[in-house]
């Protein structure tokens, strides 16, 4: 990609994206770049972007800047399937998986793409055609999905020109490695690199005695049919129901591989990404009626523990890992959130995820210390006992 003279911009429809906006507008102001968004999207806010059909968005952009969480980033993917225009992916609010920087990050990622600091790395998508006659093309799954009030989804996997297995099941899944972390895997199958070419074939909640999910080479052909003995199931294409089918509707399924260029700046590992993705710690330590639905993620790209409300991070706590030794500095709540025992939630997370790395902790921050001193089972984590001055600041 030589000097990009025309970004697009493709915004989660409600996150409020003016300061990534800004960030964009201004980088490419002093570079003589154009910017052009969706008339829908950027009429919503005040903002300089050139407003342009989806056609001209993709024939003119050298670039395209997806803002918000992965549903934007996998849209974006779509506008763009089948051409060489990288996607960068900028997380807006909640904790993105697909994308690759953070709002902060921004105006450093845009100056690595000016600099030619980054690889770019081919996403594949999966494309069948409705019963309708409609296209349609994901890049994380399409499902089968039991239609609430009809029987389970019956659906026959042929590859290859033959029947494989009949699953009866509440959904069946099909998945590039990309969506191996999304509906795929909360179906219970297995976490596939995306540096694999396939398919991923699952059942969620199979009622059926098989119930493995089953790996496609690239190239090898696969079919869906809907048995006669099927409940309606609709059609979800990344996760957004484009069609319905009944028994006896039959589903191609094509593999398009390197049909989306990703951005990528190698600050950290699919399996990284993954793990803060998936790896969640329990609830057991909430009292009842408080945060009982929150989660903790370790953010390590961030050096921080995050505490999850619906999605929303409502808390932080931020360490720093040295020799064996991780400092906890600062533990902050969300306004929003406050009164809810969400900081007491992010120290016990933190101290428990120390003890099972056998990390001492170095607790510099006055609450994670003073929660210590109320909840001295946590004193064999700690590297130095607290001094009680600091601790009761």
């Amino acid at each position: 990609m030589g000097m990009v003279e025309v970004v697009g911009l493709v915004l989660h429809p409600r996150r409020d994206c003016g300061a990534a906006i800004d960030a964009i507008v201004d980088w490419a102001a002093t570079r003589d770049v154009t910017v052009l968004g969706l008339p829908d999207e950027v009429g919503r806010i005040d903002c300089r972007a050139v407003p342009v059909s989806a056609e001209e968005l993709v024939a003119r952009a050298g670039l395209l800047v997806s803002l918000g969480g992965d549903g934007t980033m996998l849209r974006t993917m779509r506008l763009v399937e089948g051409r060489k225009t990288p996607v960068l992916g900028v997380n807006v609010g909640r904790l993105g998986f697909l994308a690759e920087v953070d709002l902060p990050d921004l105006p450093s990622a845009l100056s690595a793409i000016d600099e030619h600091r980054y690889t770019v790395e081919p996403r594949a998508a999966v494309r069948t055609v409705l019963p309708d006659g409609t296209e349609v093309s994901a890049f994380n799954d399409i499902a089968l999905v039991r239609v609430p009030g009809s029987g389970l989804a019956g659906i026959g996997i042929t590859v290859e020109g033959s029947t494989f297995v009949n699953y009866a099941a509440d959904a069946v899944i099909v998945a590039t490695p990309t969506g191996s972390t999304a509906y795929s895997f909360s179906a219970g199958g297995p976490i596939v690199s995306p540096n694999v070419e396939g398919l991923l074939v699952s059942a969620a909640a199979a009622h059926s005695s098989f119930n493995r999910s089953l790996m496609l080479a690239a190239g090898e052909h696969l079919a869906l049919d809907v048995l006669p003995t099927s409940g309606r199931v609709a059609i979800e294409v990344d996760g957004i129901v484009a069609g319905h089918a009944t028994g006896g509707d039959r589903l191609t399924i094509d593999q398009a591989p390197g049909a989306a260029q990703v951005i990528r700046f190698g600050r950290t590992s699919f399996y990284e990404r993954a793990r803060r993705k998936l790896r969640v710690e329990g609830s057991a330590q909430v009292a009842a009626g408080s945060a009982a639905d929150a989660t903790v993620v370790d953010s390590f790209e961030h050096s921080r523990y995050e505490i999850l409300l619906g999605g929303e991070v409502a808390g932080v706590l931020t360490y720093r890992r040295t020799d064996g030794r991780v400092e906890l500095r600062h533990t902050e709540v969300d306004q929003a959130y406050e009164g809810r025992g969400l900081a007491g939630r992010l120290a016990a997370a933190a101290l428990t995820d120390a003890r099972a790395r056998a990390t001492a902790v170095i607790p510099t921050c006055p609450f994670v210390a003073g929660y210590v001193q109320r909840h001295p089972e946590f004193r064999d984590v700690l590297a130095v006992e607290p001094d009680p001055g600091e601790a009761s600041r």
